[in-house]
């Protein structure tokens, strides 16, 4: 058995009523794959415990991001957490480097949001690119 990050014990039976809870807390393990993939060349192969490792690992990291996010709601009295909160919350837990480009990104995905509401699908940019500090190997790719 494994400690989980609440420190419960899972895995190893008892009844199989934690491993739904549990596994309600993790992205899919497909998406997590996808994402993964596009960081190996194409004929490597990721070992199924990778992926299980990174799910855990990002979940644990949203979770910890949101949590500042939530606190800092509650103590403005707030209940709605929003992009903003959690960009803040990135910089005050140490991500400062991704600050800028993030606030970029969700000012452009508002643009966007906000220049299609009541729009067709059809009528959607298919991709749009974001250079972000000169640097064409960093955009941001599919707003």
């Amino acid at each position: 058995m494994s400690e989980g990050f609440d420190g419960t014990e899972n895995g190893g039976g008892g009844g199989g009523g934690g491993v739904g809870k549990e596994q309600d807390r993790f992205l899919p393990i497909a998406n997590i794959g996808r994402i993964m993939r596009r960081a190996v060349p194409e004929n490597g192969k990721i070992a199924k415990d990778s992926k299980e490792s990174v799910q855990e690992c990002v979940s644990e990291f949203i979770s910890f991001i949101t949590s500042e996010a939530s606190d800092k709601c509650l103590k403005e009295k707030r209940k709605t957490i929003n992009g903003d909160d959690l960009i803040w919350s990135m910089g005050t837990l140490g991500f400062e480097d991704y600050v800028e480009p993030l606030k970029l990104y969700l000012r452009l995905y508002r643009e966007t949001e906000g220049d299609t509401k009541g729009s067709r699908a059809s009528e959607l940019p298919v991709k749009k690119d974001v250079v972000l500090n000169g640097d064409p190997g960093s955009s941001f790719e599919g707003m």
